[in-house]
Parts: C-alpha cells; structure tokens; sequence
C-alpha cells in the first residue's frame, strides 16, 4: 500500500511541477512560450501565382512540391513559426498560399519571400536567331524577346551553392584583383542535364539568368561533367556571399508573382485565443462537476487525474513545441472528453461490481480490468484517425490531428495508471454501506 501512496504523491508532485513550468514560461521573454498559429498570433496571408508555362506537363507537380520545400525552407530561417505552405489548382490556374504567423509586416513578409531567387539556366536560340535579336536590342527593336531559350536546368536541381574566388590570369584563391564567384554543384538529375546541355552548345554561349535577368553568359568550350559550374558577374565580395546565401535557402524552381496580401491583427489572434482558453476551463469545470455529483469520490480522483493530464498535455505543447490553432485547441478539448469517457467507463464498471456485493478495492481492480479492452480499441481507433488526418490533411487538419491524437494518447496512459493509482492509494477494502455510497454512482 505505500508504494501505491509513494507513487500518487510523486505523481501530484510531477503535475504540479509541469503545471508550475507551463504558468512561468508562459511570461514575456520565457525560453518556452506556447507557439501560435496565424489565427491565434495574427500574421500575414499571401497568395502567389505560379507560372508553370515553361514546364512540362509531367513535371508540374514536382515542380509545384519543390517550390513548397523551397518557399518554406526559406521562411523557417527567418525564425517564422509554423509557416503554412500549400498549393493549389483552380481552373489550371497555379497557386501558392502562404501563410506567416506572427508575421504582420506585409512588406517584410514579401521581401522574405521575393528574395528567393530564380535561377535558370538558357540557351543560344537556333540559326543565330540570338545574336539576331542582340544587334536588333541595339537598334532597339525587338525588346520584348529574350535571345535565349529554356533549358530546363533550373534552380530545383541546385544541391550547394559556395563563394569562391578566381584570378583572372587563371590562379584560384583570394588575392589582389582576385574576382569573386558563386560556385554551384547540381544533384545527380541536375548534372545529367547540365551535361547534356553543355554537349550540345559547345562553342555557344550559356546564360545564367537570376530573377530574369543575365548575370552572366559563359561560353562552353566543351562537355562539361561533375554539375558544377561558376557564377560570375559585376559582384563584390559581399554581393557574392549574400547570393550563394540565398541560392543554398532555395532557389525558385518556377518564377511566381504576388497575386493578393491580407494581414490578421493580433488583436482578432489574442480575441480567439482567450475565447478559446475560457471555453477549455468551463468546459473543464462543468465536466469536473458532474464528475463529483454523480461519481463522488471516484469523481474527486478523476478531476485530479484530468488536472494532471492536462499539465502533462500543456508542457508537452511547449518542449515538443507544437504550434497551437484554434483547431489545434479544440482537438485538445475534445481529448480532455476523450480522456472523462474512460473514466466513465472504469467507474461504470466499478458500480456493477458493487452492486454484486464485492468490496470497494476488489470492485476497483475489477472495473479497470473490465473496463480496459473497451478503452483501448476506442483510443486506439481515435488515433488511427488521427495520423490518417496527419498524414492527408492540410496543416490546420493537421494541427488539430496532433494535438488530438497526443492527447488521446496521453489520456488513456492517464486514465489506466494515474486515477488508478490515486484509487488504490486511498486504502479502502470495506464493503459496507458508506463506502457503497461513497465510491458507487447516481444520485440517491
């Protein structure tokens, strides 16, 4: 028996030390605040158009998933919290939405993401139709053509990019009228292709393209394998390491252009999240209510039991950290019901058992016994539906599957050991007609 009590009064403690981390870190310039989503913390809405046009068919979704990876690669160095990132078709028309919370400097959050760049990688036109519409440029016609054509080497294919330094008489390394260069290496698809291309323009001009304009135009004088090639151009040392910066956040597989801007205020985030906060304790002391009248002393040990539950699920939500929605938060309630029901169950078995005339401590261990295949085929049942929701749902699905299938889990650890090692700790063996009325249910 007091292993039991020693076990309850370390579990109380635990609690009350996870709900006393969860109260003070909460404070300003705490190391573990909770993480807000756009609807709670405000934040910046924007939605891109992604021009497509020069990919192929078969390579548009992949293209699509890179730009994702890319977009939110480089948002997350900028420290923004769970940046939402998704494309989407309407009509054949490319979207992009993203979404920064806490972000609410809409010039900032589109400088963060127009500094991307877009590198690619083009060729001489066929039948000197290039050189065609330089000396056309001079005489200023034809303004509206680009002399080189696609290529398909685009920065999707970029795996590091490095400053480096290059003589002009033909020595590497740092030096007097040393010039400084971007040195990329492509991936494996990505050197295949650039040798192929390198094969057939030998003797032809290449034009490195950034965000649409030539930064530089080397000339091939033969197949050049390994994916590796130099950035070259009018750049200082500086310029030189803020782009090898950029290409090696991501460099955009396919150019997008800002189609819409809308900016959540704090003050609608701080509104949603205090609602919801107020929901979550009246729901919680409505429940814990109930509890007591009906169950009485079982009902005390299961508040108890939730109270705790609900500082393990607080602190879990800071040191993983997860990034907290208003769905995020009803998935979290709705587990606190998750975590009541099998209390329920377990005191439900528990009356029967007295009411077939068994003690108080045998009726205990027989009720969870009873009661535990039911809890565990329905939590078990509840997070498989969880991680389908994870795995196919957008991130505010997602965010309410995470924080709901943690929860569920964490409930049924805490119906099964926690309100029953409280139970047991309280020592009572007695069949007599208190301790039926004390630890049985209903009103009577």
């Amino acid at each position: 028996m007091w292993k039991t009590r020693i076990a309850a009064l370390l579990i109380l403690v635990a609690g009350a030390g996870l709900g006393y981390f969860s109260y003070t870190t909460q404070r300003e310039g705490a190391n573990f605040p909770f993480r807000l989503g756009l609807d709670l913390s405000g934040g910046t809405h924007l939605v891109y158009h992604a021009d497509v046009s020069a990919v192929p068919e078969a390579d548009v979704s992949d293209s699509l998933a890179a730009l994702r990876d890319v977009i939110e690669r480089r948002v997350n160095l900028f420290g923004v919290s769970e940046p939402l990132v998704q494309s989407q078709n309407i009509g054949g028309d490319h979207r992009l939405i993203v979404e920064l919370p806490g972000v609410t400097n809409v010039d900032a959050a589109i400088a963060l993401i127009g500094q991307t760049p877009l590198l690619e990688f083009k060729v001489e036109r066929p039948n000197g139709e290039t050189k065609a519409i330089f000396d056309a440029y001079a005489k200023g016609e034809r303004l509206n053509e680009d002399p080189y054509i696609v290529s398909g080497l685009t920065g999707r294919f970029l795996k590091r990019a490095q400053i480096g330094f290059v003589n002009p008489t033909g020595g590497a390394g740092a030096g007097l009228g040393s010039e400084p260069v971007v040195a990329v290496e492509f991936n494996d698809e990505g050197a295949k292709l650039f040798a192929d291309i390198t094969k057939a323009n030998v003797g032809k001009t290449i034009a490195i393209y950034l965000d649409g304009a030539i930064i530089s135009t080397p000339r091939v004088r033969e197949e050049i394998e390994g994916g590796k090639a130099t950035i070259s151009g009018s750049m200082n040392a500086q310029g030189a390491k803020e782009l090898a910066g950029r290409l090696n956040a991501g460099a955009l597989p396919v150019p997008i252009a800002l189609l819409s801007t809308q900016t959540i205020g704090p003050a609608l985030g701080e509104a949603a999240t205090q609602a919801g906060v107020w929901a979550g304790i009246w729901g919680f002391a409505i429940v814990s209510l109930f509890l007591i009248i009906w169950y009485r002393v079982p009902g005390i040990i299961a508040v108890i039991a939730l109270s705790v539950y609900v500082a393990i699920m607080l602190a879990a939500f800071k040191t993983i950290p997860v990034t907290l929605t208003a769905a995020g938060i009803a998935g979290f309630i709705l587990s606190i019901g998750m975590a009541v029901d099998a209390n329920v169950l377990i005191f439900e078995r528990m009356k029967e058992e007295l009411r077939l005339g068994k003690h108080v401590d045998v009726a205990m261990r027989e009720g969870f016994a009873r009661a535990w295949t039911s809890i565990r085929d329905s939590n078990i049942s509840s997070m498989i539906t969880a991680v389908i929701l994870f795995w196919f749902g957008t991130s505010l699905i997602k965010g309410f599957a995470l924080t709901f299938g943690l929860g569920v889990l964490i409930s049924m650890i805490s119906a099964i050991s926690i309100t029953r090692t409280f139970l047991l700790s309280l020592g009572v063996s007695g069949g007599g007609k208190w301790a039926r009325v004390l630890f049985g249910a209903g009103i009577r």
